[in-house]
């Protein structure tokens, strides 16, 4: 499978696993599939420029609290993509904690499930 269609598989995965966050978390919405493919493109996007810039600036409270604090910046930037975005939307900092850790377990075992199916091809 060439590297584009892998791409392009994640993105699709993501969006899936984006759309049964909403459908778990009473504080987070998405409008359809469409929205929920533009919410994973933009959460893509935030968490590859911004997040290891914010980890590395909250460095030493994330050490402090034994790595803790990582919930804090996902949820924030999970709250900070629903702030912007029309069609998806996270109603508070905590339905963004939850969202964040919620779409991380959904996306990894999307994403692993897929991998196997493509291995075993």
């Amino acid at each position: 499978m060439n590297m584009q269609l892998q791409l392009l598989l994640i993105w699709v995965l993501n969006a899936l696993a984006l759309f049964a966050v909403a459908n778990y978390v009473p504080g987070i919405h998405v409008a359809g599939f469409g929205a929920a493919l533009i919410a994973a493109f933009f959460l893509g996007l935030v968490n590859t420029l911004l997040r290891p810039l914010l980890l590395l600036l909250t460095l030493p409270v994330t050490v402090i609290t034994l790595g803790l604090f990582i919930f804090v910046v996902n949820g924030a930037l999970f709250w900070l993509v629903g702030s912007v975005l029309r069609g998806f939307v996270v109603d508070s900092f905590w339905s963004g904690v939850v969202g964040a850790v919620l779409y991380s377990i959904f996306s990894w075992a999307l994403s692993s499930a897929a991998a196997q199916l493509i291995r075993k091809q």
